[in-house]
């Protein structure tokens, strides 16, 4: 995993913080940005809490990577929730996501953003 101080883009996706883009004319779908710098941890070793977020007309979130929050083991009961750690939503599925550099990070979220709103037909 990078750390904070090697990775040279971490300052790029450090300006996005509280960023909102419109991904369509009528601005039904936008992509929210917030990245903050935290002491690196065993949760976050790369020294960011951010929250890339693909949200829909209704404003319900339909993608997003995070490590903001822990994510549950198992959906079913008694799945241990582990503590705050990387991974993506897409809908209502959270899936583990290893993070390479913030470089990467922003790539891989707006590459599936574009999938997301092809398969939509919005784009």
């Amino acid at each position: 995993m990078a750390r904070l101080g090697r990775d040279r883009g971490a300052d790029a996706l450090l300006d996005l913080d509280g960023q909102v883009f419109a991904l369509n004319p009528k601005g039904e779908y936008v992509a929210r940005f917030v990245a903050r710098r935290v002491e690196p941890s065993p949760e976050r070793p790369h020294g960011l809490n951010y929250s890339l977020t693909l949200h829909g007309p209704d404003g319900r979130r339909l993608l997003g990577f995070d490590n903001a929050h822990a994510v549950r083991e198992s959906r079913r009961p008694g799945g241990a929730a582990k503590d705050a750690c990387d991974h993506r939503h897409r809908m209502d599925r959270v899936r583990p996501y290893r993070f390479r550099d913030a470089v990467t990070l922003v790539e891989d979220f707006w590459a599936e953003v574009d999938r997301f709103l092809k398969e939509k037909g919005v784009v």
